[in-house]
């Protein structure tokens, strides 16, 4: 190899964290997490322990290092809950968990269906079914938005856009896709193609050919006009592609933005929709992280105004133990018979299938879509009380018990600084979130968290947040 390797492959290798905050910034303005190569993240590594030190080492040294995820952390040693715990004993209540922890951590129904299913039949060649994997497929045809609808299993949300992705084409035969700029759809190449986010499709070479985009739903007001009418635009302005171009396959959004917390007009979907019907195109939902509860309802759909065609789920629908995703598809689109959609070894998994029927029992039992509703609205009217008086915010949002609060510029320091120095403020109280799109601090609590667990996370958040504004000599109004 010559010696002009790029800066991206030179950082991709093992190496300690950068002295210089450049390649920091350029992480955070990325919009599926924190950057992991910041001040702060130095700070919280140099206050570790030696044996998590140690651990956090041999990581780097046997993985394959990559944006957000290396260096880790820290070590995780157990997980109930809503609260996770390290090594060292630090008891963190986790309101990331990375979208898949709607009925928490290690949930005894989860855990007993696993094991009786693994003592049962721990495996189902493809070739073959089972009981659970076709109670699974029941239960969520009749779940779906779009009844009648059918499905296929998959190991992960991206494995599942893929055959959402390769549907369309047989069903219509056609190939191109419209999707969003900053989106995520997975990190395979294919999703990235459709997807929108920079820093996993930047140096990535010849993407997805046909994967046209539009901006995204944070932007329609800055592209479009205020208010409502600038979503009516980017409405308009998806038709005009849909027209001009002629052969899109495919629409595929996420319906809210999750990793910013971006909720559209109701009418915005509407609209998207009666132009997929108009020009022949399938419109493809991706609630890969915003199903089963998250925002008060089985799907956020069902509060947009507009059935998807193809509706994706996952991460949360193995429980937070095993992982499992989901194609839901019209019945009608059972056209592709002949052709390969899957195939993953796991398709059929009897122990993921077990695990999902006892989240959707839970769901049920414990009523937690209507808390998910009362409970976020109330937490909601909390948070926007703090925003509205402390200087670190400009607004809270949410939907259901997924909350966003957008973090500002704060005594010359940028909002991707202070959204940082907010988390690591917010670790030493116990509390873990993610950071989306650079500055927008997510929280996403299980739904079935005690109320008086949730009070006292919400508290040391907002101790953090006073901590970080008296530290740049600001205070709270």
């Amino acid at each position: 190899m010559s010696g002009d390797v790029d800066d991206r492959c030179q950082a991709a290798a093992p190496q300690p964290l950068p002295t210089s905050d450049r390649g920091y910034m350029k992480e955070a303005l990325g919009g599926e997490g924190e950057a992991n190569s910041s001040p702060g993240r130095r700070n919280w590594t140099a206050g570790l322990g030696d044996e998590t030190r140690g651990l956090l080492d041999q990581d780097a040294k046997y993985f394959l290092h990559q944006s957000l995820s290396t260096p880790c952390l820290d070590v995780l040693e157990s997980a109930t809950g809503s609260t996770i715990a390290d090594i060292e004993g630090r008891q963190i209540f986790d309101f990331h968990g990375n979208s898949a922890h709607q009925v928490g951590y290690g949930h005894p129904q989860v855990v007993q269906a696993i094991k009786a299913e693994l003592d049962r039949l721990p495996f189902s060649p493809r070739r073959y079914t089972n009981r659970a994997a076709v109670e699974l497929a029941r239960r969520l045809g009749d779940l779906a938005p779009m009844r009648p609808a059918k499905v296929l299993m998959a190991p992960s949300g991206a494995a599942a856009i893929s055959i959402a992705l390769k549907l369309a084409r047989c069903a219509t035969g056609r190939y191109k896709t419209v999707s969003m700029w900053e989106s995520f759809h997975g990190a395979n190449l294919d999703t990235i193609s459709i997807g929108g986010d920079p820093m996993f499709r930047r140096d990535a070479g010849p993407l997805l050919a046909g994967s046209e985009h539009v901006p995204p739903l944070r932007l329609a007001n800055r592209f479009f006009g205020e208010g409502v009418h600038g979503y009516e635009r980017l409405a308009d302005y998806i038709d005009y592609i849909l027209e001009v171009e002629g052969d899109v396959a495919a629409v595929v959004a996420e319906p809210i933005r999750w990793t910013t917390v971006d909720v559209p007009p109701v009418a915005f979907w509407r609209q998207v929709r009666a132009s997929c019907d108009r020009h022949g195109v399938l419109l493809i939902f991706d609630e890969i992280p915003s199903c089963l509860g998250r925002t008060g309802s089985m799907f956020a759909c069902e509060q947009l105004g507009a059935e998807p065609d193809i509706l994706v789920i996952g991460k949360g629908l193995g429980g937070g133990v095993f992982p499992i995703a989901v194609t839901m598809a019209r019945a009608d689109l059972d056209v592709a018979g002949a052709a390969a959609l899957g195939h993953y070894t796991y398709e059929k998994s009897p122990l993921g299938a077990a695990a999902a029927l006892a989240v959707l029992e839970i769901i049920e039992d414990e009523g937690l879509l209507a808390r998910a509703r009362a409970v976020g609205a109330a937490t909601l009217r909390h948070l926007r009380h703090l925003a509205s008086s402390s200087p670190i915010f400009t607004s809270a949002r949410g939907i259901g018990m997924y909350w966003g609060l957008e973090v500002d510029d704060l005594g010359g320091r940028r909002a991707a600084e202070v959204a940082d120095a907010l988390l690591y403020a917010s670790l030493q109280r116990g509390v873990s979130f993610k950071i989306g799109g650079g500055n927008v601090t997510t929280l996403c609590p299980p739904l079935n968290i005690p109320e008086e667990e949730l009070s006292r996370a919400l508290e040391a958040f907002a101790a953090a947040a006073a901590e970080v504004a008296s530290e740049q000599g600001q205070l709270p109004n």
